[in-house]
């Protein structure tokens, strides 16, 4: 729902002796219960829902173990099942849903093209949900405790950058969106208050006094309390949207809400149905809907935090939680397609009007559920890139992050202000570096860590699931370079 998390990798440091602390090492000042709430939470920023989500830090280097499949547990992880399902589908159903009407809509008109939709959402969940699978399988496989560890113990550390480069991209789209949505979301508000805003000053009035002091913090533990604005903001959005499908208050020709839309936004059907499925344009919905499952990048961290990490528990959490994200997914599109059509938005919500009080209710929730999530993301962004460019940590001083982060700030809000489409974002980060993540890096992991097995260590099964997998790579490839060509059309 799709959004992005980099990793941040180790700099050389100078060396101490080493020795068993006797008290605090570092000047932190963060609480127990807010750090442990905070690495629960840290994958909960994905937009995105679509998408977005913290910083991972890459282990030192350690030395390996012989790559196996393990007959138990892995770890000595705490999280019951039922958190874990919770807390993962709380990170992929994020923002990003409310563009996936603007999906179906790319390939079709008329109610019945909602069938074939519904069949993709649940098939690239299915896919992506393997996807995120095999990494937490690799996990168990090789010991790794990250997706970059992961990497670089099958398919090797010279080229761990590639994974980086893609969590700090995907991560990137996420704030773009983030950014598009609360310039659009804030001007319906001013409008529902009375005021006529501009699109560049609505951002602004967000952007600069709430958003920028926030990403300028050095603790982020205050925002810990926050967390669940993102999936209550959603379910209430969800409800809202079927009551306003239920109540025919934007129905077609004498919906008593209708007066107040603009032309552009009044609800529009055709003929194109089901069969407009074969319509290259469906690619677009498949590419934004690669950005809303995104949540690929904590994989590994969702393995190592359940307890009694079997992989039969693993996969049920995996199983049971993409499962919900498909319902909640084909829900909200349907809802807002059905409402809207064709005309259905890039953010759904701007199609509703702004004199709707339960739809601006909706829109302060998204709003608000964005501003304390923006800044997790944001920090995944400014330390990936800094990752990227090989600054070590002992060099990163407040003035150099204070520097990057209004950088990196105005050439999100220059983006933001120039891009107004969401669905462009969604299905471009999606359809480029959300295929690699998604589709084609598990799939060279699990390849790797199967081969490194050797033939007395990998079951006849293993080997013939690799020609599965490197299947589903070649497919995302192929759906990621169409996709990347329908998005670009957009522009």
């Amino acid at each position: 729902g799709g959004i992005g998390s980099s990793e941040k990798s180790s700099a050389p440091v100078a060396e101490r002796p080493i020795s068993v602390p006797t008290g605090a090492t570092t000047d932190g000042t963060a609480s127990m219960p807010a750090e442990i709430f905070n690495l629960v939470k840290s994958s909960s920023s994905r937009g995105g829902g679509g998408g977005g989500s913290s910083s991972e830090k890459s282990s030192a280097p350690v030395a390996e173990r012989p790559i196996s499949v393990p007959t138990g547990a892995t770890t000595d992880g705490t999280a019951s099942m039922p958190a874990e399902i919770f807390n993962l589908v709380k990170s992929i159903v994020g923002a990003g849903v409310l563009g996936l009407p603007a999906g179906i809509a790319a390939f079709g008109d008329a109610p019945s093209a909602l069938l074939p939709a519904a069949a993709l959402v649940g098939f690239v969940g299915l896919v992506s949900g393997y996807g995120f699978s095999l990494i937490g399988r690799v996990c168990a496989y090789t010991g790794a405790r990250s997706y970059r560890e992961a990497w670089e113990r099958t398919v090797g550390p010279s080229t761990s950058w590639m994974p980086a480069l893609a969590c700090t991209s995907v991560t990137t789209c996420s704030i773009l969106a983030y950014s598009m949505i609360l310039a659009d979301t804030f001007q319906n508000l001013y409008a529902s208050a009375g005021y006529a805003v501009s699109r560049s000053h609505s951002l602004f009035s967000v952007t600069l006094p709430v958003l920028l002091p926030l990403c300028l913090l050095k603790n982020m533990s205050s925002l810990a309390p926050f967390s669940l604005l993102g999936i209550m903001g959603m379910a209430y959005t969800s409800l809202a949207m079927m009551r306003r499908y239920l109540d025919g208050s934007y129905a077609l020709p004498d919906g008593p809400l209708l007066a107040d839309l603009a032309p552009h936004h009044m609800p529009q059907f055709g003929s194109a149905g089901a069969s407009a499925v074969l319509s290259p344009n469906t690619f677009i919905l498949m590419s934004m809907l690669c950005t809303a499952y995104m949540a690929h990048y904590n994989a590994s961290k969702f393995y190592v935090e359940l307890k009694d990490n079997t992989l039969k528990r693993f996969n049920t959490v995996v199983g049971s939680s993409f499962a919900l994200s498909v319902v909640i997914f084909a829900a909200v599109a349907g809802l807002g397609f059905l409402t809207f059509g064709k005309s259905s938005a890039g953010l759904v919500l701007n199609n509703y009007s702004s004199s709707d009080p339960i739809m601006s209710l909706s829109r302060l929730a998204v709003a608000s559920s964005i501003v304390f999530s923006y800044p997790l993301a944001f920090v995944g962004v400014r330390d990936g890139l800094l990752d990227l460019a090989g600054v070590p940590e002992n060099e990163r001083t407040e003035g150099r992050l204070n520097a990057l982060t209004v950088a990196i700030f105005a050439g999100i809000a220059a983006l933001a202000l120039s891009l107004k489409d969401l669905s462009f974002v969604l299905s471009f980060g999606g359809s480029t570096w959300g295929a690699a993540l998604i589709y084609v890096f598990p799939a060279l992991m699990f390849r790797a860590a199967v081969r490194k097995m050797g033939d007395g260590g990998a079951a006849d099964g293993l080997r013939a699931e690799v020609r599965l997998a490197m299947g589903k790579a070649c497919l995302g490839t192929v759906l990621g370079c169409i996709g990347t060509k329908m998005a670009l059309k957009k522009l």
